[in-house]
């Protein structure tokens, strides 16, 4: 199972939100590049950046950010946040980026997934955020009467690299990850799925790992190891079994 760190970017800085309320920030860099080299140096394959300020905003805001690290990260990095329109996603792939992460205008209109889609094949990711199982959207500011579940079924039609499912409650809660909204997902869309939210120790890695053969292929590790909590070798090494 895959392991990747979480980098988030807020005004240039490397942050981790709880719940997603940005007024319940921390910080832990003022060097996003650093802090992806840090990740790779010590055995990182992937890594996972969102643009906290594009999500609120509506628009990609720390394009320098990811550029610095794009560049210092010699490894995929999927990058979210902000990404509603067919020309955001265009230039956040032509900067590097692995995966495009798409969640609000996803959701609020599927043309606009089939479309990105069309134009990007297995090089988008689509962000499932949800709050008691219902998706939310605008950087978790806006909440639907969407089932996640549902959202996944719908997407078992495009050619999706991945799903990223957020437990909303759980992100920054380091109270475990949400292992039946997981399965609920993955049986759901028939697609890979990266869990997020709620990560605390190795224990709750060899949970998700457990999943792997009900689609479960990857775990997105923020707060926990920047609180040091989990180092990235013991991630890796639960990662793997």
């Amino acid at each position: 199972m895959e392991i990747i760190p979480a980098i988030d970017l807020k005004g240039g800085r490397v942050v981790r939100l709880i719940q997603g309320d940005p007024a319940r920030e921390t910080r832990y860099g003022d060097d996003p590049a650093a802090v992806a080299r840090d990740w790779v140096r010590r055995g990182a394959r992937r890594l996972h950046v969102v643009d906290l300020d594009g999500a609120l905003g509506g628009a990609p805001a720390n394009r320098s950010g990811l550029q610095a690290i794009l560049g210092a990260a010699k490894i995929p990095v999927q990058v979210g946040g902000g990404l509603r329109d067919l020309a955001a996603v265009r230039d956040v792939l032509a900067l590097g980026a692995a995966a495009a992460i798409l969640g609000t205008a996803a959701i609020r209109d599927p043309d606009f997934l089939e479309a990105a889609c069309a134009a990007f094949p297995r090089r988008v990711i689509l962000g499932l955020d949800a709050r008691d199982g219902l998706l939310a959207v605008s950087g978790w500011a806006e909440g639907t009467a969407f089932p996640a579940i549902a959202m996944a079924a719908r997407a078992r039609a495009f050619p999706l690299q991945a799903i990223v499912y957020t437990d909303i409650q759980r992100d920054g809660m380091l109270s475990g990850p949400d292992l039946q909204g997981l399965r609920a997902v993955a049986k759901a869309s028939g697609l890979p799925v990266i869990a997020s939210g709620g990560i605390a120790c190795a224990e709750d890695l060899r949970r998700l790992r457990s999943l792997e053969g009900e689609g479960v292929a990857g775990a997105i590790v923020g707060k926990a190891l920047y609180d040091g909590r989990l180092s990235l070798e013991e991630a890796l090494q639960a990662g793997a079994g």
